[in-house]
């Protein structure tokens, strides 16, 4: 029997933010792997090492949890006035799937280091020391990041002395801007689907909560803590351990979904995992991170717990934490309120890992709330280049 040989594909293995991704080049990608389609998506499975039944993606670059089971593609940019193209995909664990549905706003602070190392700016816009400016057209969602990338000597500064938690070792700092971030391409063009701050979102054998549905950074279901029966300073394995609140949540995301016309029934929220995400909010109250650190009251607006792909997150999503900053500055949201009401430009919640401080600049326009950029500070380094290998005839 003859087995088809593994071919070598270039590659750069990323820390963004608190994820980790194996970011290409569209250009060094098979061929029939550089349009959208099942050759595509199957060799980001087998990349990763998915549909993985163990759940540990032994046999691929996956870490087997959402914040590391991820692809970037990086192209010359489609779009007048940006340097290159960002499309993301989300690769599920122990299934074949690959959702395109959203953007990931943790990798997105590892575009702008992975265009300048790799060329794919004018050098001349790079400068010798300081911060070189790299505007990226995020596909999957068709909005612009603008990345303030440091530089020394002419080349990425990596290392640093940035803190971020949820993030081991500190690095230089990273500053993104998410210019117009409300996703008006879904949920009928608005900030707000339905119209309204909150909504009472019936969710038929689990009950009618209080939500706040929002289309920023990513589509995001935010919930009260207290009505789920939780206090908002919840841990992983608070919510991970326990099935029946999983189900729980994955039930207030369908249903909420559907609300926000993403899908057009619950039985749909299955092929579209990485979107809407559901988060629950608290108002601030002490409480002990991941890592054992002590977080006082005093040091944050609100918490925030938010779930990825079926699972709570080990900090924060980069794209929700963009829909909590956008959310948090609309007087009257549920974000708001826990936050302590008013009017406010940026907040700091508390997350599983620690704290994270985003800005968001919202107005009301013609009785509609616009958001015109969120900003926020991640960090991103480079773990490994050269290939990764899979099998000839695996995609």
């Amino acid at each position: 029997m003859t087995h088809a040989p593994q071919i070598r594909i270039p590659a750069t293995y990323m820390r963004g933010g608190t994820s980790k991704g194996v970011f290409f080049r569209m250009d060094d990608l098979p061929e029939r792997a550089r349009v959208p389609g099942p050759a595509r998506d199957a060799l980001l499975m087998r990349v990763i090492g998915s549909p993985d039944p163990y759940g540990k993606h032994t046999d691929g670059m996956g870490g087997a949890t959402s914040s590391t089971s991820k692809c970037v593609i990086i192209s010359k940019s489609s779009v007048p006035d940006h340097d290159v193209d960002y499309l993301y995909g989300q690769v599920a664990i122990d299934t074949a799937f690959v959702d395109w549905s959203g953007n990931c706003g943790n990798l997105s602070s590892a575009v702008g280091p992975f265009v300048i190392a790799n060329g794919l700016i004018d050098p001349a816009r790079v400068p010798r020391d300081g911060h070189c400016t790299v505007r990226i057209w995020q596909a999957n969602i068709g909005k612009t990041i603008v990345a303030h990338v440091p530089v020394v000597d002419g080349e990425v500064q990596e290392t640093g002395d940035f803190e971020l938690d949820g993030v081991t070792f500190p690095a230089a700092e990273i500053q993104l801007e998410f210019l117009d971030p409300s996703d008006d391409g879904e949920g009928g063009g608005a900030m707000f689907p339905t119209g309204h701050l909150v909504d009472d979102l019936d969710v038929p054998g689990v009950g009618t909560f209080k939500a706040t549905l929002i289309n920023a950074g990513i589509p995001t279901i935010f919930l009260n803590a207290s009505d789920l029966g939780y206090t908002g300073t919840e841990l992983q394995p608070a919510i991970n351990d326990d099935p029946n609140a999983l189900a729980k949540l994955e039930r207030i995301r369908a249903h909420g979904a559907v609300r926000m016309g993403l899908i057009d029934h619950i039985d749909q929220a299955a092929t579209r995992q990485h979107t809407p995400k559901v988060a629950f909010v608290a108002p601030a109250q002490d409480y002990t991170a991941s890592s054992g650190k002590r977080i006082a009251a005093r040091d944050i607006d609100l918490h925030v717990r938010a779930l990825s792909m079926g699972k709570l997150h080990h900090a924060m999503m980069g794209t929700a934490a963009v829909a909590i900053g956008t959310a948090a500055s609309i007087p009257g949201t549920l974000v708001n309120l826990a936050a302590g009401g008013g009017e406010r430009e940026a907040v700091r919640f508390g997350h599983p890992s620690g704290t994270l401080r985003v800005g968001a600049q919202a107005r009301l326009v013609d009785g509609q709330w616009t958001v015109t950029k969120a900003i926020m500070s991640r960090s991103a380094r480079v773990l490994m280049e050269g290939a990764v290998r899979v099998p000839a005839d695996s995609f």
